[in-house]
């Protein structure tokens, strides 16, 4: 989504203890990037106000979705471009085929082949039973991708109950 790169304002102590991290995890931004960081920040900002929209506009399409799709909730995300949805509702659950959803991954692997829709088990951040999808997509394509999630959530056995 980008070029890696950011500044920290803080208390001393915080932004030392930052840097020691961040200089562990990269070398540093490389000059195009900074010299595209410059222009960013010095240049016109009319941009900024659209895009913010937009995404909030994606935003907002992804809660109200996920409200409506039986068995899956989410707390609003507040500035990221992605959502982390919960399915613990449907850990446990079965396919078609008989195979039990034991967790988020096998949650995240099911979608991907039956709804064709790739997402992230929220256990890759320690956040499990939930799953990770990008909003940073259209508004057509969001509601593509949760209609597939929908559709193949309803093929599933839950806890006793039949699709």
């Amino acid at each position: 989504t980008g070029w890696r790169i950011g500044y920290g304002a803080g208390p001393a102590p915080l932004i030392k203890a930052m840097t020691k991290v961040q200089s562990q995890i990269s070398s540093g931004a490389c000059s195009v990037a900074q010299a595209a960081a410059t222009a960013a920040l010095n240049g016109p900002q009319n941009s900024v106000a659209l895009f913010k929209s937009a995404f909030e506009a994606r935003r907002n399409l992804v809660v109200e979705r996920i409200k409506g799709t039986d068995g899956l909730t989410l707390a609003p995300p507040d500035g990221a471009f992605y959502a982390y949805i919960d399915c613990e509702h449907f850990i446990g659950a079965t396919t078609a085929e008989g195979i039990a959803l034991e967790d988020d991954t096998a949650f995240t692997a099911y979608i991907l082949s039956e709804a064709k829709v790739a997402a992230v088990p929220g256990s890759a951040y320690d956040l499990s039973p939930f799953f990770r999808i990008s909003t940073a997509c259209s508004e057509d394509v969001l509601n593509i991708a949760l209609d597939r999630i929908a559709a193949a959530l309803s093929k599933l056995t839950v806890k006793g109950n039949t699709p």
